[in-house]
């Protein structure tokens, strides 16, 4: 449940596109570093007391491991312009029914710019769409699009099985000048465009955002409890039916590492084997980089034996994706490795953008 802390804002550390971190002193003199998202609960200042929710902070989580402010009860923001006396506003309610709960307009509502858009869209005429398990995957699966198409627009469809809000996302806020756009879809929400759903997300990134490629995975952080089915990623396999459902053409950017310490995601991670191999009910492009070592590519290889009854394993050349990689905006960072420290990882996610690009229309 919630653990509840008070303090006053000391100091304003750092901000990046709708975030900002703090820093917060507590009753007893302790130091803790905050995070506000303004939209929310608006913009803290030094001097400003803050109630928090310190539960992930307590639990010493990587990804989360911040006080979150909850509100600034002694300077509460004014209402948004799109109140609900206002007629024209949205009433998509994401993050539905917690104290936080933001009302927002879906890129398919009524009062849209974008309704007629998407008011009998349907098909996603073949849009190659990549899909992983990880947040992580996202500036690597970039990185390989952008190694042979400078050009192409990009969209990204933020899931919410790990972060809700899309402000959380540092690698978003670094992405900024190579994506087209980011739709946060179901409970997450804080995009350039907010759906209902992943299949009115995908529309919302054809035929509002115009993308050549999309890309869907979950937020920030990954819920899981190291057992076949627990664990947030599954979704990854609803994705490819959503897609194929609609028209589009699913690549499978595979969780793959050698540097991994758990058994059950070195090799080809039992995440992508029971999302791809139990999950998606439908075809999909599984891609496996070239030049893997070779105990690793036989493990690779073994692993995926059974999926090819159902999906097309694609080997693709990853001539140049190293650089690409490294010339990426964003630090890349899996699980706390790094680039050098996990390159199978981030190279399978690099090959899984170069073959969408082969895909494009």
């Amino acid at each position: 449940m919630v653990r509840w802390r008070s303090g006053t804002v000391t100091a304003v550390r750092r901000q990046w596109r709708g975030a900002i971190e703090l820093e917060v002193t507590l009753p007893d003199g302790a130091a803790v570093r905050a995070l506000a998202y303004p939209a929310l609960v608006g913009t803290p200042e030094p001097g400003d007391r803050v109630l928090l929710n310190v539960g992930a902070l307590l639990m010493g989580l990587g990804t989360g491991g911040y006080a979150l402010v909850v509100a600034l009860p002694d300077r509460l923001p004014a209402d948004p312009p799109d109140a609900l006396d206002n007629r024209d506003g949205g009433h998509l309610v994401k993050a539905r029914y917690t104290p936080l709960q933001p009302i927002l307009l879906g890129a398919d509502e009524e009062a849209s710019p974008h309704r007629a858009a998407l008011v009998d869209a349907d098909d996603l005429a073949g849009l190659p769409v990549v899909t992983a398990d990880l947040h992580s995957a996202l500036p690597a699966i970039v990185a390989g699009i952008r190694a042979d198409a400078s050009r192409v627009r990009i969209a990204y469809l933020m899931t919410d099985g790990g972060a809700l809000p899309a402000w959380f996302s540092r690698t978003l806020a670094a992405l900024d000048g190579e994506l087209a756009g980011t739709v946060t879809v179901g409970q997450a929400f804080g995009g350039d465009l907010e759906a209902t759903n992943l299949h009115g997300g995908l529309l919302a990134a054809r035929h509002v955002l115009h993308a050549d490629i999309a890309i869907v995975a979950q937020g920030p952080g990954n819920l899981g409890t190291g057992t076949r089915w627990g664990f947030s990623g599954v979704a990854v396999g609803e994705a490819v039916n959503a897609v194929t459902a609609l028209g589009g053409r699913p690549v499978g950017s595979l969780r793959i590492s050698g540097a991994d310490a758990r058994d059950r995601h070195r090799g080809v991670s039992h995440h992508s084997l029971t999302a791809y191999g139990r999950v998606a009910l439908t075809p999909a492009d599984l891609v496996v980089p070239n030049g893997l070592e070779p105990a690793l590519a036989a493990e690779v290889e073994e692993s995926l034996a059974p999926l090819t009854r159902r999906h097309r394993v694609i080997r693709v050349d990853t001539d140049g994706l190293d650089a690409a990689l490294r010339a990426a905006p964003v630090t890349l960072s899996t699980m706390g490795r790094g680039l050098d420290a996990d390159h199978a990882y981030f190279l399978a996610a690099a090959a899984a953008g170069r073959h969408a690009v082969t895909l494009v229309g």
